[in-house]
């Protein structure tokens, strides 16, 4: 198996053979209290669990189905409550960046700044982005072929800056429906050498399935994870919450905290499978 080289994220270690990463939060940010409690929730079962975590929740949410739809609190105050979740609970934190004007505030408090899938070739963000010397998460779009983002991870390297991952998560099969060819996961990691991140919970989700809002298939995220841990991944995404279904944004396809325990009890027993022993 090719081995990724290492990205390094505060107390966190994506690639080089070692165990996957855990990359887990709500979808967007709803307010300080429930983002504060999943947090703590995370913090603890991957402590015992001896998975490291990286938190993500979004400030603001701009691709949504419909124009009603929640977005978030917004930058400011997202970026406050995200900046609570890395004081108290001493977690990196990731979220997404949508336009040039966010970035430096963004990199202030972020220690992965996310960029994505329906901007992954946006040629002037990835090097905006990649210029603050941050970890930089990209999405692969869902129209994109798996072999294009070694381009794609080109343009954030180009500004001296390798700290870069790239995230696997569906690709767009006829309407309202994504597909995972597990072949990405291979193929993005010997075209570019970076770390490969699945997002298990975006590849279920129905893309405006239910008329003003997306859909999803949450029962199918514990398969999907098995089989990518299978191939040896570097990490893992996964948008938690209390109560997937009052979730305000992509609950559907979100997994509830109570499931999470069993589900990484499998997963941590694949991985140590497939690579055979930790990089020490």
């Amino acid at each position: 198996m090719l081995i990724s080289r290492e990205v390094q994220v505060g107390n966190v270690t994506f690639g080089g053979n070692r165990p996957f990463v855990l990359i887990a939060g709500p979808c967007a940010i709803e307010e300080e209290g429930l983002t504060l409690r999943i947090a703590a929730f995370l913090k603890d079962l991957c402590a015992e669990l001896g998975i490291p975590l990286v938190f993500k929740a979004s400030f603001d949410k701009a691709n949504r189905t419909s124009a009603s739809a929640f977005r978030g609190p917004g930058m400011a105050e997202g970026l406050n409550i995200l900046a609570k979740v890395k004081a108290q609970y001493g977690l990196p934190v990731v979220s997404d960046i949508h336009d040039q004007t966010q970035i430096a505030d963004a990199a202030k408090v972020l220690d992965i700044i996310q960029i994505p899938a329906f901007l992954s070739r946006q040629s002037d963000l990835l090097a905006a982005a990649g210029a603050t010397g941050k970890t930089i998460n990209v999405k692969k779009g869902q129209f994109l072929a798996p072999w294009d983002m070694r381009n794609v991870a080109a343009k954030v390297q180009e500004t001296g800056n390798q700290n870069v991952l790239l995230t696997e998560r569906g690709a767009t099969f006829g309407y309202n429906n994504l597909v995972v060819d597990m072949r990405s996961l291979v193929i993005m990691r010997e075209v570019s050498g970076c770390p490969i991140v699945f997002d298990a919970t975006h590849s279920v989700q129905l893309p405006g399935g239910a008329g003003t809002s997306s859909g999803g298939q949450r029962q199918y995220v514990g398969a999907l994870s098995r089989a990518a841990v299978a191939i040896g991944i570097d990490g893992l995404f996964w948008e938690v919450h209390e109560n997937p279904d009052i979730a305000l944004c992509d609950g559907p396809n979100s997994l509830k905290l109570t499931s999470l325990r069993p589900m990484l009890e499998e997963l941590i027993a694949i991985d140590r499978l497939v690579k055979k022993g930790y990089a020490q």
